[in-house]
């Protein structure tokens, strides 16, 4: 009984955040206050949630809640600086005439129990230029690592996977 009335909570909390962040999205898309606009953001941000903030616990992702959203935009901070910080450094090493580059594969270990932790996890390396994930097995990511400075897990792992698995534990926990 209880469960059931938990999970009719956590419903209706995805309902509210769900057509929360629906609405500033079309805000942000529209960049108009009109009422016709916003009525019909309102109306269209009311109908998409209804349909799909049932689904959005059977994909596996937690309740949400204002500190996992919160986190969640500290995470695509994160992931952005470090894409732009990657493409400088992959741009240096074409650059520079000798190429140093050390390419191989590595792996990594993750504390993250959630398959779709871990595959946000695995698509947030791959998108860090220089790096590729290559497989998933269990609590361990193989990876392609185009300067290899530690072929020791623990030293990979601090040096791929620890700057966005901070973030994703607290999101998925």
């Amino acid at each position: 009984m209880m469960e059931k009335a938990q999970r009719g909570s956590h419903r209706a909390r995805s309902f509210l955040y769900l057509f929360f962040i629906l609405i500033v999205v079309w805000l942000a898309l529209t960049s108009s206050c009109q009422w016709q606009e916003l009525t019909v953001g309102c109306i269209i941000s009311l109908v998409l949630a209804l349909i799909l903030h049932k689904n959005y616990l059977a994909l596996g992702f937690p309740p949400l809640s204002v500190k996992r959203i919160l986190f969640s935009v500290i995470y695509l901070v994160v992931l952005f600086k470090e894409i732009i910080l990657a493409n400088i450094d992959v741009a240096y090493r074409i650059i520079h005439p000798r190429m140093p580059i050390k390419p191989g594969v590595v792996m990594i270990k993750t504390e993250l129990k959630q398959d779709i932790a871990k595959l946000i996890l695995a698509n947030s390396i791959t998108l860090t230029p220089g790096t590729f994930t290559l497989d998933i097995k269990g609590d361990t990511l193989l990876i392609h690592w185009i300067n290899v400075r530690s072929e020791e897990t623990g030293e990979a792992t601090e040096a791929i996977g620890r700057r966005f698995e901070k973030y994703l534990k607290v999101i998925f926990s």
